[in-house]
């Protein structure tokens, strides 16, 4: 496998006061560049940010192309992911998601990763004007011509169904060939299968545990060999999941510093993305910290966050985990995950990822109050003494399973994978 970070930008409100201080912006922003120059020496594979907007405590992470382009300049090899662009016209017009996507090419000398998605915040879609119901095919209009753009001089015009422009040459191009590698956001299996048609990586936001990664693993690679109609002009034919991380000296120490990060990751995100709490939000007005600090101990994990985050009823609530794929998510993603403990119980969890044939996992550490020092710690622990015998596998045993997936493949594959 190779490995990643993930960010957020999570930012939650002081548990005494209505906003933050002057620093806590600037602070987060610098921790976060901190943070990726340390995995970028250590070896790590990628990191990846979001784009979110008005989306309080949870994500301050509207403009990760400015954040990318600091990285480009402050790193050497690690790879500088979207994840992701939010591709409707009406969030970013096309030509300047293709333009700032080349610049940021260019400017990493050739390490850019171009999700895409659509997002689905009531906060955001409402924000920006765009019908919830349209936004899927937005998302494929948009992403199908934006990689029209990188390649064609000129650009010869479209008239569309959600955008339109006339002929030109859309510039920069980027450095990488035909285009940086596509992906898409997904935390859907549906979703997922719908990447391998289109010829895209699979960001996998639903915290996918080994056996269901096993099973998406055969038929995505399956779905790219006998069905795929790419959406651009290579494709890049990855799977990715996300962990929660922490790496501390003992089990015990790793919880306890991990905290109430996955907690509040999955309380924040349940409240935004459910139309009865997120679309209901008034603006600067609301502590999500301080209402999920209040919560009982038990309510702090699981179900029980996602209920009081309005996304899943008290009864409703079973022994069980929800069979609703996004509930289930935000259940996984509240608990301490298998990228939680020391060395040696991470390298023997996500193992299982490794044996089911995982391209990348990529670790969310950076959520809830957890603390910068810690983070700093749990990637050194980990990029030197688990990261390097993963990564000598990698360039051996999983690029040969991966050659025999691909064979037979006739389109052009750009992949960093």
């Amino acid at each position: 496998m190779k490995f990643g970070l993930f960010y957020e930008l999570q930012l939650p409100k002081p548990l005494d006061g209505e906003t933050w201080d002057p620093d806590a912006e600037r602070r987060i922003f610098h921790e976060m560049l901190e943070q990726v120059e340390l995995a970028d020496r250590l070896g790590f594979d990628y990191v990846f940010e979001v784009e979110h907007h008005f989306l309080e405590e949870y994500s301050h992470s509207s403009a990760p192309e400015m954040m990318m382009a600091a990285l480009s300049q402050r790193t050497k090899n690690i790879r500088l992911g979207h994840g992701i662009v939010l591709t409707p016209p009406k969030y970013n017009h096309p030509a300047r998601i293709a333009e700032r996507i080349s610049a940021l090419d260019i400017l990493s000398n050739g390490r850019a990763e171009f999700g895409t998605g659509e997002s689905a915040s009531d906060m955001e879609l409402g924000g920006f004007g765009v019908d919830r119901q349209m936004k899927k095919a937005m998302w494929e209009e948009a992403t199908r011509e934006i990689t029209n753009m990188m390649v064609s001089e000129p650009y010869p015009g479209f008239e569309g169904e959600f955008f339109s422009m006339p002929e030109r040459n859309v510039i920069p191009k980027p450095l990488q060939k035909p285009h940086p590698p596509l992906w898409v956001a997904a935390s859907r299996r549906e979703t997922t299968m719908v990447a391998a048609r289109l010829g895209m990586g699979s960001l996998g936001f639903g915290f996918e545990t080994p056996e269901e990664l096993g099973e998406r693993a055969r038929e995505y690679y399956r779905l790219v060999r006998e069905e795929c109609f790419p959406i651009g002009h290579a494709i890049n034919p990855a799977l990715a999941v996300l962990n929660t991380f922490m790496c501390a000296e003992t089990d015990e120490e790793a919880v306890r510093r991990s905290a109430n990060g996955p907690g509040f990751f999955s309380y924040s995100l349940g409240y935004y993305y459910n139309p009865m709490t997120g679309g209901k939000h008034q603006p600067g007005g609301h502590n999500l910290h301080r209402a999920y600090t209040e919560l009982g101990q038990a309510e702090k994990t699981g179900d029980g966050a996602l209920a009081a985050s309005g996304l899943l009823t008290r009864d409703a609530i079973a022994k069980d985990e929800p069979q609703e794929e996004v509930q289930r998510a935000l259940y996984r993603a509240a608990r301490s995950g298998s990228a939680i403990g020391t060395v040696d119980t991470i390298r023997n969890n996500i193992k299982k990822y490794e044996e089911q044939h995982l391209d990348t996992l990529i670790f969310v550490a950076q959520c809830g109050d957890r603390k910068h020092e810690h983070i700093m710690e749990s990637i050194e622990r980990f990029g030197t003494q688990v990261l390097p015998e993963f990564k000598e596998r990698h360039e051996t045993e999983h690029r040969a399973w991966r050659k025999q997936q691909l064979d037979g493949v006739d389109f052009p594959i750009n992949s960093s994978i």
